[in-house]
């Protein structure tokens, strides 16, 4: 699946686009009819320490789901959101087998 990866308001380094893209890769498991995601990093000017944000928009045929997580981290935001997914892409995979 192609992964477009996005930080805004700073530089990712390789090792979060890197797991950005095994974690996207792993939906394919549920779905395997995504055309592609884009993941959108971006840091929110707070004093919590929540303040990592992510969003994860996934491309299917006819349709896309947006999931937006915050955070202590990246990584932890980016599993919650494709956990997220998970669930939403095996509700679209039992709709579209009726």
């Amino acid at each position: 699946m192609k992964v477009n990866v996005n930080a805004v308001n700073f530089a990712a380094d390789r090792k979060l686009v890197d797991f950005a893209q095994l974690r996207m890769d792993k939906l394919d498991k549920y779905y395997d009819k995504i055309v592609s995601s884009d993941v959108f990093f971006k840091v929110e000017n707070t004093s919590d320490k929540e303040n990592k944000i992510v969003e994860v928009k996934v491309h299917v045929p006819g349709d896309e789901f947006l999931v937006k997580k915050k955070c202590k981290t990246f990584e932890g935001a980016l599993e919650l959101a494709a956990e997220s997914l998970e669930r939403q892409l095996l509700k679209r995979k039992d709709k579209v087998r009726l």
